[in-house]
Formats: C-alpha cells, structure tokens, sequence
C-alpha cells in the first residue's frame, strides 16, 4: 500500500492566455492534451523533467509563454473591459429572449431561440481571417460625419413672451391634465404638445397620467421614465408643473376633449378658454399628433427644448429678440445646453450609458433601429418575408384584428413596398449597409422588441456583421432585472445607446427614429442615415446589376440623406423637433 501511494502521479497546470491558444492550431491543442507514449529516444528527456528539474522546466515554459506574449503586443483585451469576468461575456448569435417593446414576447415568434453567451477566445476565433484591424474600421469613410455647418441651438424667445411668462407661472385658477397614450416615444410626443398647450391656455400642467396600452402592457408612471424635478424646473419660466390638482380643485368636474388634427392655438382658446375659466380643469385625451407643425416662433422654440435631454455639451445661445430692430438678437446668456426639458429617471439613464461606454470600449459603433416586431408588419400591411408560414401568421392576424391595420388599406402589400411604407428586413439592412461601405468588423447595437421569427429574422445581418449586440447581450447579470417586463423603460435605454452612437439607421420611420434625428441634430448633426427606400428597392430587386455598380447607386442616392443640416421651411408641416433648422438652430450667417 505504501509504495502504491508513493507512484501516484501528480499533476501540474500553469496558465496559458487566452491569445495563445488561439495561435495554437487545434491538431498541436489535441496533442498537447493527449499523453504522448514514452520513447526511448525521449526518455532522458521525461527522466529529467519527472526526477530531476520540473521547476526549471516549469520556469522555462513560463518563459516562452511571456515571450509569445510580446510577440502578440500584450492584446489581452476583451470584448467589453469594463465587465470583471471577461470570459463570460460574449455575443450570442442566437440573440437571447428580449422582452418586446409592444408587450412581451409575441405570437407566432421564436422564443426559444436563447443560446449559452460564447467566451472571449470563442468571440476571437470566430471572426474570419482578411476582417478589419481596429485601426482600418475606425479608419473607414464610414464613420466620418457630415458637415453640420456650423449651427448650433440657438433660442431666442420675443419681449413678448417673456413679459406674458411672470402672469402665467403665477397663475392659481387653471389647471391642465392630460392622458396620454402608446409607447414611450409616442407618450413623449404628447407631453411636449401638452406643455405647449398649457402655454397657449397659460394653466399649469398637471404631470401627465401614462395610459396603460393593450399592447404595451406597462404600467410605469412618469417619474419612473423621466426626472420629475429636472422637468419641472426646467420648465419654470415657460409653465409651471404641478404633482397633482390643488385641494381647492380636487372636486371640479374637469371640462373634456380631444383636439382635432392640426389644431392651431387659436382654435384651442376659441373652444377651451371659456369654459376653462370658468371650472378651472380641463383634462384632454388623444393629443398624438393633434397639434399643428405650424406653430408661431416661441412656440416652436418651446418644443425644440425637449431635445436636449441627455447633456449634450454644446453652447446654447438664449436671449431675446429687440423689437427695437428688425432681426437683431440680444444675448442674455451663453451656457451649456445640457439637462433641458427631458432627461431620464438616474436608474435608466445610468444604464443607458454604461451600455453605450461598453459598445465604445472598441471604438466608434453603429445602432440599428429595427422594427420587425409583430405588431409592426400588422399595422404597415407589409409582409416579412422569412417564409409562407410567417406571412401567412401576419396575414391572419390583420383579418382577426382590422383596427390594427394604420396603413392605407387599398393598397397591395407589393405597392407599399415599393412606395417605401414598409420596414426593411434583415436581408435589405445588410445590402444596403455593405453598399454604403460599413466595414464587417464594425460593431453594431440593434434596438427595438423580439422580431417575428427570432433568430431566423436577424442571421443574414448575424452572417455578414459578427459584432451585433442588444442590450441582452452587454448587461451582466442581474442589471436588466428591474426593467423587466417595462417596455417603456427598455425603450428609454434603446433611446439612450442609439443616440450616443457614431452612426444611426432605422429601418422604418416612427417616432424614436424621429425623436433620434432632432436630437443627433442638436448634438452637432451626427451621422443619421435615412434610408432611401422608395428609390433604392428596385435596385435591390434586380439581381442582375453587378455588386459594384449597386454599391455605387445605393451610395449616390444617400449622399444627401445622412443627417445633413435641413430647413424644415422647405417642407410644409415638417415637425421642428426633427427638423430644428431654421427656429431652433442658427450659424454664424
């Protein structure tokens, strides 16, 4: 027995880096695992390392690892350094179960397409040889940015307003309530159409009550999207804000109604202001969209200051105009344009931005707006093009749910798609990214809900971009937990990581992608590609064309359209939060 415990073999491990095994080829990996048989031309060699020196040998294999290190240039990056466990951090290709953004996982879609998060040496081995270094993708004409032409936020409310300001902060007797409804995005457009309603009828506003959607299934309250306080004091010199009606007006019978389309401000006096006064609350529904584009000069400039929600640091001009001269402009101030108006609850913001410094920690990133959700073929009459089995899912959904459908009904889904009222899929994304030369190393963030299909409805952009990630796939574990089952506050870090990204592209239009815009163009006109895509499908439906030729024409047709300064005068009814120059933004000429 005692001799038998003295031949137990010991065992030996030393640490090797992650870069070296992967510089090792897997027929030298299996060899190294496998005990080799003894020689007896190698027998010496075993005796000495067995019975003579194994620190030695140790010390000199320690010694060629270093070596092997330097020759590597010590990159022992991971994917995202601020995580503490690189190892377990990694793309999912599979794109882990997300929560939708219209209400938790969707009919008909693939919830199970979850897969294990890959480690770093697995994220390393997978991108193909001949892909960019860091150096060339951050090199490529891709991130470079259009010219903003020098302007700046630039608000200047008249004599006029600021003198009717003092009365209508100080005012006791009206009170605005609002209801509003859809998802984050859609709410938020509607608060900033309140606030200027209470302008226009000089009441203060009531904190908004966010309608609980069918669809949406989110019962979040202001507060826990937005910062109630950096709200209302942002707002103190244009309406007060209040938590909840006074006691003096607790048992009013609050005056009722919705505002048509297009409603003017003298519209809204003419069929509120009377009786306003005389009950003294007035509680509106259904504003999406009801106010009119068309808006006098501070007005407009009043909605424009809910683009600068997140700090964006550049100056802002605020002053007046003289009336005194015809289009002079007396500065009162020049400050940071930073925390105005909207800015999210700490809780949301916080991790907004640690996920877009972990989509940075690489180097410049593109974020992707995609809907391809459900609900979002359903309401556009558009099919998604995966398979017979999906369309038909789609199809039979809009026979069972009609009211869904916003698009206009006679119109065949082939004539929406090519008059451009349908989302791209995943197929078109990817073409028309490589066409506008996006490298393949680039790092891409996607947000929206679950896509019809799941894993299925993204692998064409999966196959060709290998660094795709959602907020699933950058959060550790444990930080996305109090935002489960939120889709509004899922929406607000979506929000968040587009935003702050070098380069952003929706694949629809809708409110987030029309909110981004403004924004992006308050931060200086960042890169924002539109993309064309009433003239550039047919193009992708000819398969004839060759690649380089296609590539030309898809570039030519967006020369123009990738976030350019563009004056919302040129276009009747343009929305000035997506389209702030001139009334919200001016240059030195």
């Amino acid at each position: 027995m005692a001799k038998s415990k003295n031949n137990a073999k010991k065992l030996s491990y030393i640490a090797v880096p992650s870069q070296i095994i992967n510089s090792i080829s897997s027929s030298s990996l299996q060899s190294l695992l496998e005990s080799p048989k003894k020689c007896a031309r190698h027998s010496k060699f075993f005796s000495f390392v067995k019975w003579g020196r194994p620190r030695l040998f140790l010390f000199i294999l320690s010694l060629l690892a270093f070596l092997a290190m330097i020759k590597l240039g010590f990159n022992l990056d991971t994917p995202f350094p601020p995580f503490p466990c690189a190892t377990s951090v990694g793309f999912s290709k599979s794109m882990p179960g997300v929560v939708s953004q219209e209400g938790g996982v969707l009919d008909g879609a693939d919830d199970t397409v979850s897969e294990p998060l890959i480690t770093s040496v697995q994220l390393h081995a997978q991108v193909p040889r001949g892909v960019e270094t860091v150096e060339e993708v951050e090199k490529s004409e891709f991130w470079e940015q259009p010219d903003g032409l020098g302007y700046k936020p630039c608000l200047g409310f008249s004599r006029e307003y600021r003198r009717q300001t003092e009365g209508i902060v100080k005012n006791r007797r009206r009170y605005l309530m609002v209801v509003v409804s859809g998802g984050m995005n859609q709410q938020r457009n509607q608060i900033v159409d309140a606030v200027v309603i209470a302008r226009i009828l000089g009441a203060a506003l009531v904190v908004p009550i966010l309608q609980v959607n069918v669809i949406w299934e989110d019962e979040s309250e202001f507060a826990d999207i937005f910062d109630l306080e950096h709200f209302k004091s942002v707002l103190a010199n244009d309406v007060r804000v209040v938590s909840a009606l006074p006691s003096t007006h607790l048992m009013t019978r609050p005056v009722e109604g919705s505002p048509p389309i297009h409603a003017t401000p003298s519209w809204i006096r003419s069929h509120y202001l009377r009786r306003f006064n005389r009950e003294g609350v007035l509680l509106l529904r259904g504003l999406d969209s009801r106010l009119t584009k068309d808006l006098p000069p501070d007005l407009q400039k009043l909605r424009c200051k809910r683009e600068r929600q997140f700090g964006t640091s550049f100056i802002c001009l605020f002053g007046y105009k003289d009336e005194s001269a015809s289009d002079s402009f007396s500065i009162e101030k020049n400050s940071e344009c930073s925390h105005l108006h909207f800015r999210f609850a700490k809780p949301v913001q916080e991790l907004g931005n640690n996920f877009a410094e972990r989509m940075k920690s690489k180097g410049p990133y593109l974020a992707l707006h995609l809907r391809m959700e459900k609900d979002v073929w359903v309401r556009t009459g558009c099919l998604p093009g995966l398979s017979p089995e999906y369309d038909e899912i789609v199809k039979n959904e809009r026979i069972n749910r009609p009211e869904l459908l916003t698009a206009k009904s006679n119109m065949t889904y082939h004539e929406r798609k090519l008059a451009g009222l349908c989302p791209l899929n995943a197929v078109e994304v990817t073409r028309l990214l490589k066409a506008l030369g996006a490298p393949k190393s680039a790092r891409i963030y996607w947000a929206g809900g679950q896509p019809l299909g799941g894993k299925e409805a993204l692998q064409p952009l999966i196959n060709e971009f290998q660094n795709i990630y959602s907020k699933e796939d950058l959060a550790l574990p444990g930080e996305l937990e109090p935002f489960a089952n939120k889709a509004s506050l899922m929406a607000a870090i979506d929000y968040i990581v587009s935003e702050k990204s070098d380069v952003f592209m929706p694949s629809h239009g809708g409110n987030m992608g029309h909110a981004i815009q403004g924004h992006r163009a308050y931060a200086g006109h960042k890169k924002y590609i539109t993309p064309n895509k009433r003239h550039m499908l047919p193009y992708f439906l000819n398969s004839s064309l060759p690649e380089e030729e296609f590539n030309s024409i898809i570039k030519e047709l967006h020369q123009d359209s990738l976030g350019q300064p563009e004056l919302r005068t040129s276009k009747a009814a343009r929305d000035v939060t997506k389209y702030p120059v001139p009334e919200c933004m001016c240059n030195d000429s």
